[in-house]
């Protein structure tokens, strides 16, 4: 099983972790994305939105 824990300074994730991302969102269109490598693809993510 799978643990993340959030709290308001911490996050730990657990169990089957490929890695983690730091990435801006662009503009597409009426909306935004977030590039990321193919090895991803298919793959269940998690977009955390952080404050500056």
């Amino acid at each position: 099983m799978q643990n993340i824990v959030l709290t308001k300074r911490n996050l730990v994730l657990r169990d089957k972790i490929l890695g983690f991302l730091e990435r801006t969102v662009t503009p597409f269109g009426c909306s935004g994305k977030v590039d990321c490598p193919k090895k991803f693809i298919e793959k269940k993510v998690y977009l955390i939105i952080c404050k500056d």
